[in-house]
């Protein structure tokens, strides 16, 4: 008997709902957002939004909630058995924790629901900002 394993978009979706649902204990969830770089496109979409700034290898889901020394924290989002990790997504990673963020490759929602959990419990960063 052979096992239907969630696609990736399935796992994102299921996340986003748990999200949802955890807001009462990690309000700044409602700050969880997906960035909508991959899928299939037509030639004309996918000019169109590479001159909009799309950019091969950015993780799916962002964070931007400041913990532990972190400005935000990213999750690239993989079905539990058969995703890997893109050459693009390889070189973009570091340039990410290089600026300062935390990056994590997730497979299914309930690992990334478990990092989200371990960023939220770090000490809140705050920054000076001049206005």
């Amino acid at each position: 008997m052979r096992m239907n394993i969630p696609t990736e978009s399935e796992e994102q979706q299921a996340l986003f709902q748990w999200a949802h649902f955890q807001k009462g204990k990690y309000p700044e969830l409602e700050l969880l957002y997906h960035t909508p770089n991959g899928g299939q496109r037509n030639k004309a979409e996918a000019g169109r939004f590479k001159a909009e700034g799309v950019k091969s290898g950015v993780p799916d889901v962002f964070l931007p909630v400041a913990r532990g020394g972190y400005f935000g924290l990213y999750i690239e989002m993989k079905r539990r058995k058969g995703g890997k990790v893109s050459d693009a997504q390889v070189e973009f990673f570091p340039k990410l924790r290089k600026q300062g963020y935390q990056v994590e490759v997730c497979k299914g929602w309930e690992a990334a629901a478990e990092i989200i959990k371990i960023y939220m419990a770090m000490k809140p960063t705050e920054w000076s900002v001049e206005t």
